[in-house]
């Protein structure tokens, strides 16, 4: 599979083979470190939180503030890149990423601690914006599903096996390794961008600074009303946050619709088989990320597990992940991607089914198997679905579709992790609930998706 990656055919564009393969290992590198933060970070909170001597509410917004940059920013640095180019972005994301990484730790406070997660944060919005949209100028059309399925692949593996690594770095070593790890990696991976990644000229237009400002005040708005709603905080001040974000989006759009600089061209949603593949992100990560929240609970919670075998009990997600990503990828090129994406949800709602049956029905163990169902199923979901939103897309318009694809997969996360702290607050609430609510949430993703197998293919190469 990775070797037909780096083939090459008369007539391909993108890069030749060798410069294909140091490029593409650019790319998994800075999103493994941008995508892994947030899973390590949680883990890492409650240690912090000692270390430090300050409230966990406080040690908390070590992870927020990473997460609230980065998503408020994702927009505007896909915009930025169709002006001054992609890679001068991506590269500037990889040095901010590495360089708040070095000096969060070494932090002696968490003051300072917050102040490097800001720089974090920029850098992983960076990163995590133009990831998908780099394949498209690394690789021909022809390997494009593959090289999506593998960008896929190791977001989705990066998000399940965060909590395993971040256990495995804590029972090792103290938390400021949690961050010192990023930098060697980064600074290889900068190295590295420097000599392969594409070059693009710089391009004449103008930014959308107001849609830019409305865009971090919606999506940081929205981010905040999660971070709000759970972690307990008033209910009068998360409905403000949430009223703010939603005002902002409302006034967003009409400006997109109105200026001829647009931080997001709204165009690209008139395809119909872009406009369901985003639905269906929004579904399926918000069924994830409410999972991802709702295990550890199960597991040390009400199984009495520790840390460490509840990082090991996670490992079959992303193992599944690792299989299936790159088998789904190869087939995105041939197949219907949309056929694909439903097979890969139904597998993964099986897997939720029976995660929220046996929740209470036995030893941890035997969470096992539908734990590597759900990773299985949503490799073949996630990368299809990826390969659609990006092939669909214009090769001029595949920066925006990236920044689309990133925003819309930290807003379900957010979601997801918002709504397992509501449905445990509930008098009647539990984790079992809320694993059945994932199961739900994936059973929406699979019906729009089945719904577009109707909606004419569209997968654009220029």
């Amino acid at each position: 599979m990775l070797k037909r990656l780096f083939e090459e055919r008369p007539g391909d564009t993108g890069l030749g083979g060798q410069q294909r393969r140091l490029a593409t290992l650019v790319v998994v590198l800075a999103t493994l470190l941008a995508v892994l933060d947030l899973g390590i970070v949680n883990i890492a909170l409650p240690t912090l939180s000692t270390s430090l001597g300050v409230e966990e509410s406080r040690a908390v917004w070590v992870a927020t503030s990473y997460q609230l940059v980065c998503a408020a920013s994702l927009l505007s640095f896909a915009a930025l890149s169709r002006l001054v180019g992609q890679w001068r972005v991506f590269t500037s994301g990889l040095v901010l990423y590495s360089l708040g990484a070095l000096g969060a730790a070494l932090a002696p406070g968490l003051e300072l601690l917050l102040a490097w997660r800001v720089v974090q944060g920029l850098g992983g919005a960076a990163i995590l914006s133009l990831g998908p949209s780099l394949y498209r100028n690394i690789f021909p059309p022809r390997l494009l599903g593959r090289a999506i399925g593998l960008n896929a692949m190791v977001v989705a593996f990066g998000l399940a096996s965060g909590p395993t690594l971040g256990g495995v770095v804590l029972s090792l070593a103290d938390w400021p390794w949690v961050f010192a790890l990023n930098v060697p990696v980064g600074l290889v991976a900068i190295g590295l961008a420097w000599r392969v990644l594409p070059a693009e000229p710089w391009r004449r237009g103008g930014f959308d600074w107001p849609g830019a400002l409305l865009s971090v005040l919606m999506m940081g708005g929205f981010v905040l009303t999660m971070e709000r709603l759970g972690h307990g905080g008033h209910y009068l001040t998360a409905g403000g946050l949430g009223v703010l974000s939603l005002l902002c989006l409302a006034v967003f759009v009409w400006r997109q619709r109105r200026t001829s600089t647009p931080l997001v061209p709204l165009s690209l949603f008139e395809a119909p088989r872009f406009a369901s593949a985003s639905t269906v992100t929004v579904l399926a990560f918000t069924a994830q990320g409410a999972a991802f929240v709702a295990l550890p609970f199960l597991y040390q919670g009400e199984m009495g597990v520790s840390p460490l075998q509840a990082a090991l009990l996670f490992t079959p997600w992303p193992l599944a992940l690792l299989v299936s990503g790159p088998v789904a990828g190869r087939l995105a090129d041939k197949q219907d991607p949309a056929l694909l994406a439903a097979g890969g949800l139904g597998l993964f709602l099986f897997g939720m089914v029976g995660l929220g049956w046996l929740s209470a029905a036995g030893p941890a163990v035997y969470l096992v198997i539908p734990s590597l169902l759900c990773g299985l199923g949503y490799g073949f979901f996630q990368a299809p679905n990826n390969r659609e939103i990006m092939g669909s897309a214009p090769l001029s318009l595949s920066a925006s579709a990236s920044g689309v694809l990133a925003s819309l997969r930290t807003f379900g996360q957010c979601l997801g992790s918002a709504l397992v702290a509501l449905v445990m607050a509930l008098p009647f609430g539990n984790v079992t609930l809320a694993l059945w609510l994932s199961a739900g949430l994936a059973l929406l993703a699979l019906l729009v998706s089945v719904m577009r197998l109707s909606q004419p293919v569209q997968i654009t190469a220029t």
